[in-house]
């Protein structure tokens, strides 16, 4: 806004809106690569089991872990459950060739799974596993599933549910003395790159199935998993802080394998809205600021209409009626000032004549007071030389008696 008063502030302007203008059409072109990955998923769930008791969740569980992968937008999403070996293994061959040209492939089983001799399998619904032997017939190995998604080319991801209780081991007979079975699935180290493997519980350790409609890791899964653009170490490292909290700390989801460096989402980030007042916004603010009159002008001269005009005139008005109100105050001091100068001015009158009354009035008392002393003095006067003139008389008529008086003795 700023731009459009002075010359200088306008190119601070433009440079702001290239900026703003390059940092969209970076985020633009980063959802637009996202969501221009193929993204796919094969999903599988078994909870009747033929041979060893029903599982309650991972149909369930498997049912929706599949919706939320259609939710998250993924190319193809593959639902299967209950599936016998055969099934299972065509299942996952299928898979591999969906995974060939695709930029995301992700496994999500939940069921039984065992570890035999450091290697973790798969259960299908149909596997009786009488002997140790059986395994490699009945059951699908986890290295099967990695080479299905192999191809993909940016993520690999295997998420096991299946740390569960073997029900096999009691009725096993085993072929060979030296084979090893362990509790719950063997750490795995994936060969590829940008592999993960995640198992409900830690290596060695069981999972629970739960006592809820979800066990307690497809639940914190589906609390996680569709967080728009949050990376997914950080996901799954959040599943597992729900699941230690949701068990009492019995169960610690685990995660074998790497990323790179570069933030992988699962589900690309929501890009914000483009708003189409920023540019009117922006002037906006940089009007308030200056919060000139002119300022406002020469913002309602570039955005005439829209919401940032109706507030540029309402601050316009604001300006103008405070405008007024300084002029009226104004003139109301010109006058208050005004009508202190002209009683100022009656004041200084009233005492100059008020002065001048009591100048006049001492100067009379003086005059009043010389001539009653004048008086005064001339009576004194004229009594004196009165009584002087009565002394004289006395005098001469006594000299006058003095003289008639030697004048008898004379004559005698």
């Amino acid at each position: 806004m700023v731009g459009l008063i002075l010359p200088a502030p306008m190119s601070r302007l433009q440079r702001l809106a290239g900026r703003v203008a390059l940092a969209i059409a970076l985020m633009l072109a980063a959802a637009t690569t996202a969501q221009a990955d193929k993204r796919v998923a094969l999903v599988l769930g078994v909870s009747n089991y033929q041979s060893v008791a029903r599982l309650a969740n991972p149909d369930s569980d498997a049912a929706a872990i599949s919706d939320v992968f259609k939710r998250m937008g993924f190319d193809i999403v593959e639902l299967r459950r209950d599936l016998g070996v055969i099934e299972m293994r065509r299942a996952v061959r299928d898979f591999a060739a969906v995974a060939a040209d695709s930029d995301m492939a992700v496994v999500y089983y939940a069921g039984h799974g065992i570890e035999v001799n450091g290697a973790n399998f798969l259960i299908p619904a149909d596997a009786r596993l009488q002997s140790d032997f059986d395994v490699e017939d009945e059951a699908v190995p986890l290295d099967r599933i990695l080479q299905a998604i192999n191809p993909a080319k940016r993520l690999r991801l295997v998420i096991l549910d299946a740390c569960r209780d073997n029900p096999f081991a009691e009725r096993m007979t085993r072929s060979v003395a030296t084979r090893s079975m362990g509790r719950g699935l063997a750490k795995i180290e994936p060969a590829t790159a940008d592999t993960l493997i995640a198992f409900a519980a830690k290596a060695g350790a069981v999972a629970g199935d739960g006592d809820g409609a979800h066990s307690p890791f497809a639940t914190a899964l589906l609390n996680h998993l569709a967080t728009p653009g949050l990376d997914l170490r950080l996901t799954l490292g959040r599943v597992r802080d729900e699941v230690l909290k949701s068990t009492g700390r019995r169960q610690e989801p685990f995660v074998y394998g790497s990323l790179g460096g570069d933030t992988v989402a699962l589900v690309p980030p929501v890009a914000p809205p483009i708003d189409p007042n920023a540019g009117a916004r922006r002037d906006y603010e940089l009007a308030a600021q200056a919060g000139t009159k002119q300022a406002w002008l020469s913002f309602l001269a570039v955005h005439a209409t829209g919401i940032y005009a109706n507030f540029a005139h309402a601050a316009l008005d604001k300006l103008e009626a405070a405008e007024k109100i300084s002029e009226n105050a104004d003139a109301v001091q010109r006058q208050a000032e005004q009508q202190v100068r002209q009683k100022s001015d009656d004041f200084r009158k009233q005492i100059e004549e008020q002065a001048a009354r009591e100048t006049e009035r001492a100067t009379q008392q003086i005059s009043e007071q010389a001539r009653r002393d004048l008086e005064k003095e001339r009576q004194r006067i004229a009594e004196q030389a009165k009584r002087e003139l009565d002394d004289a008389r006395r005098q001469v008529a006594e000299a006058r008696r003095q003289a008639e008086d030697a004048a008898l003795q004379v004559r005698r």
